[in-house]
C-alpha cells in the first residue's frame, strides 16, 4: 500500500472517534511532559509508555477500539518494555558514534521493535531487534518517506496555531501501525514460503 494510502486509511480509522483520539493525544502529551519532572523518569518510563501507545494504535487499526486504558497497557510488561527500549536506544547511539548514516540506518531497521513487542509480549529484546531488522529489509526507504510526509504535515500544523497536531498525532500513530501491519504480513508470508521450501527439501 502506498504511503499516501496508508495515511488515508489511518485517517478513516481515526475519524470513527475523533474525540477519543484527541483525548488520548492530550493524555499522552501530559504524561510525557510530567516525566521530565521525575528523576530518570524519561529513561525508565518512556519504554512502557511507547509500548502502550503502540498497543493503542494497533487496537484502533485492528478492532476500532479507542480504549484509553490501552495507552498504559505497556506497564503490564514493564521490565520487557524498559529493557527492549533501552537496548534499542543504546545500539542506535553506538552506531551513530561511528557515523551519522549508520545510526540513521539502524534507527530505521529497529523502527518496528515496539510494535513487535506489542504483538509478542514474550519475545526477547535481541530477538525483537533482529526480527525488526529482518522485517525492514527493503522497506527502510518507504518508512523514511512515510516519516517525511508526516513531518511535512507536522510543519503545516504550525500554521494552524497547533490545532492541527490534535488531529495529526493519532493519524500518524495509526499510520505507523498500518505500516507495521503491512511489513509484518509481508515478512510472515515470505517466512512461511521459505519454511515450505525447507520442508519440501527435507522430504526430498
Amino acid at each position: 500500500m502506498p504511503n499516501q494510502e496508508i495515511i488515508q486509511y489511518a485517517k478513516e480509522k481515526v475519524s470513527a472517534n475523533w474525540g477519543m483520539a484527541i483525548l488520548a493525544f492530550v493524555i499522552y502529551i501530559v504524561v510525557s511532559s510530567l516525566l521530565s519532572f521525575v528523576p530518570f523518569g524519561s529513561i525508565i518510563l518512556t519504554g512502557p509508555l511507547v509500548l502502550g501507545l503502540s498497543i493503542w494504535s494497533l487496537n484502533i487499526l485492528r478492532n476500532d477500539e479507542f480504549d484509553l486504558e490501552s495507552l498504559f497497557a505497556g506497564f503490564n510488561n514493564f521490565a520487557k518494555a524498559l529493557g527492549t527500549y533501552l537496548l534499542m536506544v543504546l545500539l542506535i547511539i553506538l552506531w551513530s558514534l561511528l557515523f551519522i548514516i549508520p545510526g540513521i540506518v539502524k534507527s530505521l531497521a529497529y523502527s518496528q521493535v515496539i510494535f513487535i513487542l506489542a504483538d509478542e509480549p514474550e519475545i526477547g529484546a535481541m530477538d525483537a531487534l533482529r526480527k525488526s531488522e529482518a522485517m525492514m529489509k527493503g522497506n527502510k526507504t518507504k518508512y523514511f518517506l512515510l516519516g517525511l510526509i508526516l513531518g511535512l504535515l507536522a510543519i503545516a500544523c504550525i500554521f494552524t496555531l497547533g490545532i492541527g497536531f490534535l488531529f495529526l498525532f493519532p493519524v500518524s500513530k495509526v499510520a505507523m501501525a498500518k505500516f507495521y501491519e503491512e511489513v509484518r504480513m509481508k515478512y510472515d508470508g515470505e517466512s512461511g514460503f521459505d519454511s515450505e521450501i525447507e520442508m519440501i527439501g527435507e522430504v526430498d
